[in-house]
């Protein structure tokens, strides 16, 4: 086993990797940026070394910093937990090159698994299902041909790409071009590859995805599905496992399990994985993506499992086998995890970064949360604004849905917005509860339902105060005579905290 182990990130996944290497008697090392020096992770991790500036590119996605950073402290392995360098082949091969155990697969697996257009063809030789789509970087006259064929609307992906960083829906061939240029540019800026590629789009598809765990010795296994249709901008919120719709049919949980052991196997897969399909209102699934990491909503499959993914992570990555066979696996009682973000979800979910002036986590049976931050922290602009994810679990959908609505009445931040009062919303929806979700379920959401406003007394505070204000002013130029809409958008998120 590891004597040390750097983590080759930050905030709540660096804290999560932490603990259980504490409890594995295994020694940890964080390292941090100039934005990060007095985050939570530096200051639980047995050591920590700084690597840069604020900027990711010359800190967090620096492979040569973080090599130096593991060498300096000693480090056995790496841990690159999500996000950042988790899935560059690259940084994998350069710790397999200087004599780090990468806590992940081979350099092989994730070059190509990374690619989408290789995974779909890594797929297809599996026999596993795949959207209708052309499996290389297009051409404008690439995608018109495609459209020929196949139709209107499709949809453009970038080749590298994932959290929908160029994706652009196309419905009519007057849009192409520009959304063809847009994608491509929104590409090159977020992956430093512009290539796009072209699939038939899926109507109201629902977005499931299949945990799989393998070891360097051949076994392999898959750990139940998590539903992650719930989504904004192409970005994944609210998660759970099981999914209501594979849990009405459970045949459909093996086929898809076995299709994306089939995928992980021709990629010559080992350790931690996910496979990602969408699912159509007649059963039909097709392989999407593959993640070569740990997912962000890990949780909720841990939650449902009783495994401890991280751990297993490390004891394969140290050579072992799994301790357990596809027939030990099972699913009990149901999970959800809200991502809790520094958002305004009512202004676009536009990130809000500012101090944190009080901060009290929900507790209880069957809650957990996975945080990095504390009260009086800055969360930062140069970031992902994820403050926290939350989790519970309990034995049906129902109970677990009551009891994540209690954990986040409990859920108290101030001095910022968050999307609590959002989760709120989603959870007492009665389309929701019925559990027909897809991946387009929040915009109808927004469609039919109507923003929170603060109550009226609060309302009628504000006008006072804005009145006294223009007094105390003389009524001078450019102050409000009105309560201002961003008095009105804090007393709302202060309403749904």
């Amino acid at each position: 086993m590891f004597r040390k182990v750097l983590i080759a990130n930050r905030g709540e996944i660096a804290v999560r990797v932490i603990r259980t290497l504490r409890e594995m008697g295994i020694a940890s090392v964080a390292v941090f940026s100039d934005a990060d020096r007095t985050s939570r992770h530096v200051r639980m991790a047995d050591e920590a070394e700084h690597i840069g500036p604020s900027a990711s590119a010359e800190s967090y996605l620096s492979i040569e910093k973080v090599i130096a950073a593991a060498r300096l402290h000693g480090a056995d392995a790496i841990h690159p937990g999500y996000g950042f360098l988790s899935e560059n082949a690259d940084f994998a091969a350069a710790c397999e090159d200087a004599g780090l155990v990468f806590i992940g697969p081979s350099s092989a697996s994730i070059r190509r698994m990374g690619s989408k257009t290789a995974a779909r063809q890594t797929a297809i030789a599996a026999g596993a299902p795949v959207v209708p789509g052309v499996d290389h970087g297009v051409s404008v006259d690439d995608v018109r041909a495609f459209a020929a064929e196949h139709g209107y609307p499709i949809l453009l992906k970038a080749v590298a790409g994932g959290g929908g960083k160029g994706m652009r829906r196309v419905d009519r061939d007057a849009d192409l071009e520009p959304a063809l240029r847009d994608a491509s540019s929104e590409a090159g800026r977020a992956f430093r590859n512009p290539e796009i590629y072209v699939e038939r789009l899926v109507e109201r598809p629902r977005h499931i995805e299949i945990q799989i765990l393998g070891d360097r010795h051949g076994n392999m296994v898959y750990l139940g599905e998590r539903e992650c249709s719930l989504q904004r901008r192409h970005q994944k919120v609210m998660e759970e496992c099981p999914s209501p719709f594979i849990a009405r049919h459970p045949e459909l949980r093996r086929q898809m399990g076995e299709a994306a052991i089939r995928a992980a196997r021709a990629a010559g897969y080992y350790n931690a994985g996910t496979v990602e399909f969408l699912v159509d209102a007649d059963r039909r699934f097709y392989f999407l993506e593959m993640n070569t990491r740990l997912q962000v909503e890990h949780p909720v499959t841990e939650l449902a499992t009783g495994l401890d993914l991280v751990k297993l992570q490390v004891e394969i990555a140290a050579g072992a086998h799994l301790p357990f066979t596809q027939d030990d696996v099972s699913l009990r009682g149901w999970a959800l995890e809200c991502r809790i973000y520094a958002e305004d979800p009512y202004n676009n979910f536009l990130p809000y970064p500012g101090e944190l002036t009080r901060l009290t986590r929900p507790q209880g049976p069957g809650v957990r949360v996975d945080g990095c931050v504390y009260e009086g922290w800055t969360v930062p602009m140069e970031y992902d604004p994820l403050l926290a994810k939350l989790a519970v679990w309990a034995p049906t959908r129902e109970s677990a849905t009551a009891r994540m609505i209690r954990a986040l009445r409990e859920y108290d931040v101030g001095g910022i917005h968050t999307n609590i009062g959002f989760f709120r919303q989603i959870l007492e929806d009665p389309v929701f509860r019925s559990g027909d979700l897809h991946t387009g379920f929040i915009d109808e959401f927004f469609a039919r339902t109507t923003p929170p406003r603060a109550p009226a007394e609060l309302e009628a505070v504000a006008a006072l105060v804005a009145s006294l204000h223009t007094l105390s002013t003389g009524g001078a130029a450019g102050t409000p005579t009105e309560p201002s809409s961003k008095w009105r958008d804090t007393g709302r998120s202060e309403l749904l905290r």
